[in-house]
C-alpha cells in the first residue's frame, strides 16, 4: 500500500477535522500519501482531490465542520457513479479508501467494498446512532450546545415562571434529547424510541407546577412522534391546565457548528489513528468504532442499513431527576 484517500461525507460533525488529521499523520508517518478528496462522495465522483502533507492539517484540530467539504450525491446511488468514484481512485494509484461519516456515508462504504475496492469506516454523527461504536464523533459537542442553551433557556424561564419546548437535533435517533435532558436537568424528554403524547407532556408540566417550581423544560428530539410544535401547541390550547406559559426554541444546526469539545477531538484522532492501522494490518470493508473504551473494528455489513437504538431504560432517571 503506497497511497490512500480520506473523504468526509453526510452532515458535519465537530470533531471530523481531528480525524482527518489523524488519518494523515499517521499515514505519513508510515510512509504513505494521501490524497483528501472535496465535498464527499459527490467530490469522488467529480475527481477532486489533492494531496495532504503534516502541514496542510495544521491547526484545524480546533475547527467544527470539515475543511474537505461535505455534500449530498444522488449520483452516487447508482452503479455508474460508484464505477465512475473507483476509476478515478485507481486512476491515481489509491489503494484504499478511508470515509469519515454517518449511517448514510458507511451505506456508500459498503457499496464501494461490495464492488471490491478497500474501505476503512470512521464512526461521525451527532446523531449517534451507528452500530459498531458507542459513540460517535460529534456527539459529545452536540449535547454539550443543546445543554448550554437548556441552561440559558432556564435562566429566563425562572424570571418568567415560564417553561420552554427545546427541540434538538438527531434525525431519527433521541440519543441527542436524552443525554440533553439528563444533563440539562428538562422536566420531560421526549424521543422516537418512546411515545409520550402532549397530554401527557401537560401533565407533567401541571404536576412541576404544583410542586412549586418556577421554570419548566421539555426537550423534544426532531424524529419524535409528536413534534415540539405541536406539544407547544397543545399546551398552550391548555395553558389552564399547564399552568406555565411555553416558548418554543428549534437549536437546529447550530448543535453542528460549535468548536469540537476535548472529547470529540480525542475521539476523532483515535479513530482517525485506527483507521489507518487497519490498512496497514490489511483489514478493510470495517468500521473503526469505540468500544468500552477500546478501538474496535466492526464489518461493514453488520452496519450498512441499521441504527443503533437508545437505552430507553435511562428515561425513569431523567424523570426522577425532574421531581
Amino acid at each position: 500500500m503506497k497511497q490512500i484517500a480520506v473523504l468526509t461525507s453526510g452532515g458535519d460533525a465537530p470533531g471530523m477535522n481531528a480525524a482527518i488529521r489523524a488519518v494523515v499523520r499517521s499515514a505519513t508517518a508510515e510512509g504513505l500519501l494521501v490524497y483528501g478528496v472535496h465535498n464527499g462522495y459527490a467530490g469522488l465522483i467529480a475527481n477532486e482531490m489533492s494531496y495532504l502533507t503534516r502541514r496542510d492539517v495544521g491547526g484545524i484540530i480546533q475547527r467544527g465542520g470539515t475543511f474537505l467539504g461535505s455534500a449530498r450525491s444522488q449520483e452516487f446511488y447508482t452503479v455508474e457513479g460508484r464505477e465512475r468514484a473507483i476509476d478515478n481512485l485507481r486512476q491515481r494509484g489509491v489503494d484504499a479508501l478511508v470515509v469519515i461519516g454517518g449511517n448514510g456515508s458507511q451505506t456508500g462504504s459498503l457499496a464501494l467494498t461490495n464492488m471490491g475496492f478497500p474501505v476503512v469506516g470512521i464512526a461521525s454523527t451527532i446523531d449517534n446512532d451507528l452500530l459498531g461504536t458507542d459513540v460517535t464523533i460529534g456527539v459529545d459537542s452536540a449535547i454539550n450546545v443543546a445543554v448550554e442553551a437548556i441552561d440559558r433557556l432556564k435562566v429566563t424561564a425562572e424570571s418568567h415562571r415560564r417553561g420552554f419546548v427545546v427541540e434538538t437535533m438527531g434525525r431519527d435517533s433521541g440519543y441527542v434529547a436524552l443525554m440533553a435532558g439528563i444533563a440539562g436537568g428538562a422536566e420531560v424528554v421526549c424521543i422516537p424510541e418512546f411515545e409520550i403524547t402532549p397530554a401527557e407532556v401537560a401533565k407533567e408540566l401541571r404536576l412541576a407546577f404544583e410542586r412549586g417550581k418556577r421554570r419548566a423544560l421539555v426537550v423534544v428530539a426532531e424524529g419524535a412522534r409528536y413534534s415540539a410544535q405541536g406539544i407547544l401547541a397543545y399546551c398552550e390550547e391548555h395553558r389552564q391546565e399547564v399552568g406555565f406559559s411555553l416558548r418554543l426554541t428549534i437549536l437546529g444546526h447550530v448543535q453542528r457548528g460549535r468548536t469540537p469539545t476535548a472529547t470529540d477531538r480525542l475521539l476523532g484522532t483515535r479513530l482517525g489513528k485506527g483507521a489507518v492501522d487497519a490498512l496497514l494490518e490489511g483489514r478493510t470493508g470495517v468500521l473503526v468504532g469505540l468500544i468500552e473504551d477500546s478501538i474496535a473494528y466492526t464489518d461493514l455489513h453488520e452496519i450498512g442499513g441499521r441504527k443503533k437504538s437508545v437505552d430507553v431504560a435511562l428515561l425513569p432517571l431523567a424523570r426522577a431527576m425532574a421531581q
